[in-house]
Formats: structure tokens, C-alpha cells, sequence
């Protein structure tokens, strides 16, 4: 064996111890950190995972709340619009009340109108008439026939019998 053949022989086996060192160094110090990584990743994944659900979670939950909020609101729009319309129709009822009591007052009032302007008509009918019956009087009678008119008026007055 010769020099050369050594030299080889140690180049192959210096390769081989090489590469053998390297492997252990890869499994004692590469694998384990990409290891723990994939580790670390992976954990982040199921964390991420987990957010997630508990996201959607809380969405269905907040969606629920939306949901009734919307319906809250349709039944306060209802009774809001259903306590409009009585209270529009309590309005309705008062005032149409209120405006047959003015009119009852009114015909009232029309009616006392009508009997205070008769009979204030019928006076100042009365009254003319009265006057106009004393100036025709004083015109046709006499004396002797005022005279007359008189002690008959006298007469009946005293007696009782009216004319």
C-alpha cells in the first residue's frame, strides 16, 4: 500500500466521518430547532384556530343581538304607532266633543237671540203702534168721546170686567 492509496483511503474516510458529523450536529441541533418551530407553528395554528371559532362565536352572538335589536325596534315603531293613532283618536273624539257642546251653545245662544230680538221687535212694534193709535185717537175723538172712553175704562177697571 502505498501513499496514494492512503491518501484516499483517508479522504474517503475523512468524508465519510464528515458527513457522519454532520448528520449527528444536524440531529442534535438542526432537527430539533426546525422541531420546535413546526411546534411553535403549529401551536399558533390551533391558537389562530381557536380565535377563529371564538370569533365566529361572538359574530352568531353579536348577529343575535342585531337581530333582536331590529325586532325591539319594530315593536317599539308598532306601539309607538299604535299609541299615535288612539291618542290622534282620543284628539278626534275631544275635539268632535267639544265642537257639538260649542254648537249646543251657540243654537242656545241663538235661540235666546232670536226670543230677546222678538220680543224687543214686539215692543217697538207695540210702542209704535201705541203711539200711532194715540195720535189717531187724538185726531178722531173729542172731548166729550175722550170723556166717555175714559169713565167706561174707569168702570171696567172697578167692576172687573176687562175689554
Amino acid at each position: 500500500m502505498n501513499y496514494e492509496t492512503i491518501a484516499q483511503y483517508s479522504e474517503i474516510i475523512g468524508g465519510f466521518a464528515f458527513l457522519i458529523v454532520m448528520v449527528v450536529l444536524f440531529r442534535k441541533f438542526v432537527l430539533p430547532a426546525v422541531r420546535a418551530g413546526e411546534i411553535s407553528r403549529n401551536s399558533d395554528l390551533v391558537n389562530t384556530e381557536h380565535r377563529r371559532e371564538e370569533l365566529r362565536e361572538e359574530v352568531a352572538e353579536a348577529r343575535g343581538e342585531v337581530e333582536s335589536a331590529d325586532r325591539d325596534a319594530l315593536a317599539i315603531a308598532a306601539r309607538a304607532e299604535t299609541d299615535a293613532r288612539h291618542e290622534q283618536e282620543t284628539i278626534i273624539a275631544d275635539a268632535r266633543r267639544e265642537g257639538l257642546r260649542l254648537v249646543h251653545n251657540a243654537r242656545g245662544e241663538l235661540d235666546r237671540g232670536r226670543i230677546a230680538g222678538r220680543d224687543k221687535l214686539r215692543i217697538e212694534f207695540i210702542e209704535k203702534a201705541l203711539n200711532r193709535a194715540r195720535e189717531l185717537a187724538s185726531q178722531q175723538l173729542s172731548h166729550d168721546g175722550d170723556a166717555r172712553l175714559v169713565a167706561k175704562t174707569v168702570d171696567d177697571l172697578t167692576i172687573g170686567t176687562g175689554a
